[in-house]
């Protein structure tokens, strides 16, 4: 099993499958496909609600009704009611295409002509369909409903010709002229007996069924097929129309011409159009991962954006963790530059590249010609996010770098030009750990600094040794900086790598690797610099030592990415042969390779190391793996990975995975038995002369020590006032927390019996405590003292306080005698706790602060007693020893911070 599991994908909004509408009362809401799964997303704000469960294969059609959501995959039809699938419809031979609500019946039609009508309600007991009709046209290319046409449909075909079956009596009432082209959508108007047509010519026929007439046909500007049609309902006689172009057109059927057209609607095809009901409001989807909701509200009467959810519409090309792992920054080959929420699906969003809406239509251009090449390589430091520009990014043969400044999630007003005689495209960027300059290196071996806040050059990065023109002799594939702006690493094509002085930007050393290199990265805590060569060879090297001190081999392909983890133990690397590993740089070997479908193209490792997140060829998500390591129910020091085995794990889907973190949550929570024998087994592989702390809050244990002091603190300054005197004709009688009642006796007696019963409500649960603490300490044995330790910690100060103290010895002249008093056969299973915890090292520091509060209390009974004497001394020697070994550890450190505190440098 791996170290890293699937969790889910992020970035996807939809796909090439069209959407259903359906109403919950006042609002609406859109389900919406995503490869094998579905989303719901509500239409007043597109946030998302609800994310379905994983299907087998990709979903083709859906349908929507209320809570039920029917979706097509391959031969079956999955029913779900909200995210639960509740029932398998399973009687086509061959792929279902379209899906059609039909009041209280779901039709499905396949690409071999069998449509099939399901009952929805008390499918428990009807999984079976009612009809069956095998229509005569074997290609169906759409099916609709016309209004007021009862128990009737109309089936279009790829040869272009339209039939109305009635769905009762199984049988073709009529068939259309139809029309030579295939036809691709049908919609039915506001007005009766008025369909509306589109065909793969791109003309668009607004047809009369019932006298089979044609009304009025309209022609697409642009080439492509109609792929989607819908009327306004709001009055406004609007039909509008999308096709494989991107663009929606909006059609006037009393002027019978074009009033509007939306160029740059979407990147791909447009999937599905609606009109709200009521509402100058269309919703469009497309192919390229976007939902949008347009508004007809200007004067002139041309729509306008209202509100939007897309992501990638091309697989993103890098990606890099930022603000502690909460967001993900993205380049993709579509031109975008993205930031995703890890936590918040909502706070996705695009990076602004500054008015490109209008500077397209100005130029009468489209949008994704306007924007900048496709991101390379980017940098980013969040230290100077609030003062200027924090990321960097290289673009595809761009010969200059742009900045951006992520707290306003908009392009830079600089340009980072190299002043070079020959410019060359750039490579390779870095930020230095001050977030005040950028290095760029080009693909004619030119290396410039700049500064980020005023876009000026400070100087470039020359050998002098070997050429004196430029750092390299060609292209530069990689740039770092350490953490203290004192070095500059640079890596040329042809696998020289060297070292820079920082401010005299002087070449301090150089070694050659012996074969061309692909890409660096490096870790400034540590100062190793990880380089990839055609060798497939993974080298680590020592930017201080000057030498090479790790060699990693395994993969078979080219190698795509590699990051370190935050602590610089683990290496992560990708390649095209579907793998990705981890090392282990320490132990200089590898820990883990996990297999997946599809080959990654690039990956990141969150500050916390819980979460890792890849893009992969040909996908427009983000993909996210969790550490198991991180969230298992055991802390031992035993990898979780398989070694040089390599494991096939599944991609992340949409929803969450049946194997996820949470259900191992739900196995461990099922089995405890099996957590307490994983504690005794951590206990068994503590390492020896060291201890281990209770991670408890610090103030918990602190309040032990200092409760006196708390309790001095915390008593009232004043004594309580006496009670105003109430008006001569209202008789006042003072309860007893010392408020006034003007009432009568009957109240005040009232009041009294309410205050005793509070009274015994508090003892009884002191009792209650007490008896719970003694229970716990009198069922625990030599070997299982961790009910009563987890007891013990999930107590606050002053509820422990006040169990150790309910064991005092009280001299009341008792007839028994001091031997025999139960106070001190519980004292002493508390030195037999003590004395097995210590030697267990296990919560050093909250049992040395509970043996503090313990002797306090019961300091004089030890000293009396002979019996607990020999306990307290056998506690004290233990003490003294397992104290001896970590305060020998310590030593050594103290000496070490007071030599380079009263060192002069």
């Amino acid at each position: 099993m791996g170290i890293f599991e699937p969790f889910r994908a992020i970035g996807y909004i939809t796909t090439n499958v069209p959407f259903s509408v359906q109403h919950l009362g006042t609002e609406a809401f859109v389900t919406v496909s995503v490869g094998k799964a579905f989303q719901i997303y509500d239409c007043a704000k597109l946030n998302l609600v609800l994310v379905g469960s994983q299907l087998p294969k990709k979903i083709r059609a859906l349908a929507s009704y209320r809570d039920y959501t029917f979706a097509a995959y391959g031969h079956n039809i999955a029913v779900f009611k909200r995210a639960h699938q509740v029932a398998t419809w399973s009687s086509h031979n061959s792929k279902v295409n379209h899906l059609l609500l039909f009041g209280e019946h779901v039709l499905s039609v396949d690409i071999e002509g069998n449509m099939f009508i399901w009952a929805f309600k008390g499918m428990d007991q009807n999984i079976a369909p009612s009809v069956h009709i095998l229509l005569e046209n074997n290609r169906p290319s759409c099916i609709m409903h016309p209004d007021t046409y009862l128990n009737k449909v109309i089936v279009g075909s790829q040869d272009g010709s339209l039939q109305l079956w009635n769905i009762s009596t199984k049988k073709k009432l009529y068939e259309f002229k139809g029309w030579t082209s295939t036809i691709c959508c049908c919609i039915s108007s506001p007005a009766l007996d008025v369909v509306a047509v589109g065909c793969s010519d791109g003309k668009i026929h607004v047809h009369n069924i019932r006298y089979d007439e044609e009304i009025v046909t309209f022609t697409h500007s642009t080439r492509g097929s109609v792929t989607a049609l819908s009327f306004s309902t709001d009055g406004q006689p609007l039909l509008a129309s999308g096709g494989t172009s991107g663009v929606i057109s909006v059609w006037n059927l009393e002027k019978r011409k074009l009033q509007s057209v939306i160029r740059d609607a979407h990147d791909c095809s447009v999937v599905s159009l609606h009109f709200f009901a009521n509402e100058p409001v269309l919703m469009s989807s497309s192919a390229d991962n976007s939902i949008k909701m347009w508004i007809f509200d200007t004067s002139d009467g041309d729509p306008r954006l209202l509100r939007f959810r897309s992501g990638h519409s091309a697989p993103p090309l890098c990606i890099r963790y930022y603000a502690n792992g909460r967001h993900i920054l993205s380049a993709g080959q579509d031109r975008a530059f993205r930031l995703f929420s890890v936590v918040q699906d909502q706070q996705s969003r695009e990076l602004s590249q500054r008015h490109v809406s209008k500077r397209a239509k100005k130029l009468r251009r489209k949008e994704t010609e306007i924007k900048l090449k496709p991101v390379i390589a980017f940098d980013v430091a969040e230290i100077r996010e609030r003062d200027w520009c924090n990321v960097v990014t290289c673009h595809m043969d761009t010969s200059q770098a742009y900045v951006w400044r992520l707290q306003n999630f908009v392009i830079g007003e600089h340009i980072l030009t190299p002043r070079v005689e020959n410019p060359t495209p750039i490579k390779s960027c870095a930020i230095s750990v001050c977030g005040n300059f950028a290095v760029l290196g080009t693909a004619g071996g030119w290396i410039e600094r700049f500064n980020l806040q005023s876009g000026i050059s400070r100087g470039s990065y020359i050998d002098k040794f070997v050429r004196k023109t430029c750092a390299h002799d060609g292209e530069v594939i990689g740039i770092a900086c350490d953490s203290t702006n004192t070095i500059m690493i640079s890596a040329g094509f042809h696998g020289d790598v060297k070292v820079w002085d920082f401010k005299t930007r002087e070449m301090k050393s150089r070694w050659e690797i012996g074969c061309s290199l692909v890409k660096i990265i490096y870790h400034r805590s540590n100062g190793l610099l990880a380089t990839v060569a055609d060798d497939l060879v993974i080298r680590l090297f020592d930017a201080v030592a000057l030498r090479m001190v790790r060699k990693f081999e395994g993969h078979t392909d080219r190698i795509t990415d590699m990051c370190f983890s935050e602590d610089g133990k683990w290496l992560l690397s990708s390649s095209m042969d579907g793998t990705f590993r981890i090392w282990n740089v320490i132990l200089a070997k590898q820990i883990d390779a996990i297999s997946v479908d599809v080959s990654i193209t690039a990956l990141s490792l969150s500050p916390n190391m819980d979460v890792l997140a890849t893009t992969h060829v040909d996908q427009n998500g983000v993909y996210l793996w969790v550490n198991r390591a991180m969230f298992s129910s055991t802390s031992s020091n035993v990898s979780h990975g398989s070694g040089k085995e390599i494991v096939s794990v599944k991609q992340p889907s949409v929803s969450f995975a049946e194997d996820s973190i949470d259900n191992n949550f739900e196995k461990v929570n099922a089995n405890p038995p099996q957590d307490e024998d994983a504690s005794h087994s951590i206990l068994d592989q503590q390492i020896s002369d060291l201890v281990t702390l209770s991670l408890l809050p610090r103030s918990q244990w602190q309040s032990l020590i200092n409760l006196d002091i708390i309790k001095a603190r915390n008593k009232p300054i004043e004594p309580p006032k006496k009670p105003e005197k109430a008006p001569f004709f209202l008789p006042s009688i003072p309860s007893l927390s010392g408020e006034i009642l003007f009432n009568s006796r009957q109240s005040a007696d009232e009041e009294m019996d309410a205050q005793a019963g509070e009274t015994d409500k508090k003892r009884k649960k002191t009792d209650n405590t007490v008896s719970q603490f003694l229970h716990f300490l009198q069922s625990s044995e030599e070997n299982n003292f961790a009910a009563f330790t987890n007891y013990i910690k999930g107590l606050s100060s002053s509820a422990l306080d006040v169990e150790l103290r309910m064991l005092q010895i009280i001299d009341d002249h008792d007839e028994l005698e001091t031997e025999k008093r139960p106070e001190l056969y519980f004292i002493e299973l508390l030195l037999d706790y003590f004395i097995h915890e210590i030697s267990c090292r296990n919560n050093f520091e909250f049992i040395q602060a509970v043996i503090r509060l313990f002797l306090k209390i019961h300091g004089e009974p030890i000293r009396c007693q002979s019996g607990l004497q020999d306990k307290a001394w056998k506690l004290l020697e233990l003490q003294s020893t397992v104290w001896q070994k970590v305060d020998t550890l310590f030593q050594s450190t103290r000496c070490m911070v007071t030599f380079l505190s009263n060192s002069q440098f």
